[in-house]
Formats: C-alpha cells, sequence, structure tokens
C-alpha cells in the first residue's frame, strides 16, 4: 500500500476511535488528538458519513438514572419462518422501545432481545402484552442481567 493511502487509512481509524470515546469532543479537539488540520479532520470525518461508516453520533443515557434497571435478554423461539411470520415479529421489534438490541440467532433459538424495563413487574406487562400476544411466538426465555461486567459502543478497530 502507498504510504499516503496507508496514512489516510490510519488517520481515518485514529478518529474513529476518537469519536467512539466521545463524539462530543470539538472538531479542534478531534484534530489536534489525531494529528491533523481541523479541515483534513473535517474532510475525513464527512468522507465516513457520506460511506455509512458513522451512521449517527448519539448520547449514551445511564439507564439506572431513568428509572430502566432491570436488563433481560430474552430469547425467542417463533412458531414459524414464513413472511407473514418475520415481518409480525420484526414489527414487534422495531414498535417497542424497550427493546433495545435484537439479533437473529442460529442455533437452539431464533432471536435474541436486549431489553430495559424498570423492574420485573413492567417486563411481565411488556411480555405479556406485547411479546407473547403476537400470534407467531412460541416461546419467551427470559434471563435477568444481575450484574453488568462489560458494557461497550465501541468496535475494536
Amino acid at each position: 500500500m502507498p504510504s499516503d493511502l496507508k496514512e489516510k487509512f490510519q488517520s481515518r481509524r485514529r478518529l474513529l476511535r476518537l469519536l467512539q470515546a466521545d463524539s462530543g469532543q470539538s472538531l479542534g479537539e478531534l484534530a489536534e488528538k489525531a494529528g491533523m488540520s481541523q479541515s483534513s479532520a473535517w474532510r475525513r470525518l464527512q468522507e465516513l458519513e457520506a460511506e455509512g461508516v458513522i451512521r449517527k453520533r448519539v448520547a449514551l443515557l445511564d439507564p439506572a438514572r431513568l428509572d430502566l434497571k432491570l436488563c433481560i435478554i430474552a430469547h425467542v423461539t417463533l412458531e414459524d419462518h414464513h413472511d407473514e411470520a418475520l415481518a409480525s415479529f420484526s414489527a414487534v421489534v422495531r414498535d417497542r422501545p424497550e427493546i433495545m438490541e435484537c439479533y437473529a440467532l442460529s442455533g437452539t433459538f431464533d432471536y435474541m432481545l436486549k431489553i430495559r424495563a424498570a423492574d420485573v413487574e413492567s417486563y411481565e406487562l411488556f411480555m405479556t402484552r406485547y411479546l407473547m400476544r403476537n400470534p407467531h411466538v412460541r416461546t419467551v426465555v427470559s434471563s435477568f442481567v444481575l450484574r453488568e461486567l462489560k458494557s461497550t459502543t465501541e468496535l475494536p478497530i
């Protein structure tokens, strides 16, 4: 790889690591920490956003301070995998703000959900009103997180 392309690649990664750690930094701070001019940093950021590498910039909130202390991992199995079942389940996932993450899985379960709730009662209400009322959901196996050992949004780049 030519040295100018290698430097561009490395400077993009430096910027991305800095943004992942704190996206609230000013352009000047980012540029200084990345070892480049503000105009170069701005140009690189614009490229990364245009390419879809940077999807959006967000604030990370503390769930406990917002009365969402309970974290639940729910494994879901569907009755079948026809288009209607998948679309119906996907709609529930998209529409319910309690569902923080959803992954389609290989193996025993079809999906894994990460859900936030204030307490067990509010989770039970959510599960019975939304998950179990979906006619395509066969089972939901819930585990309550006892302690969070690691939680990060930073990709290992």
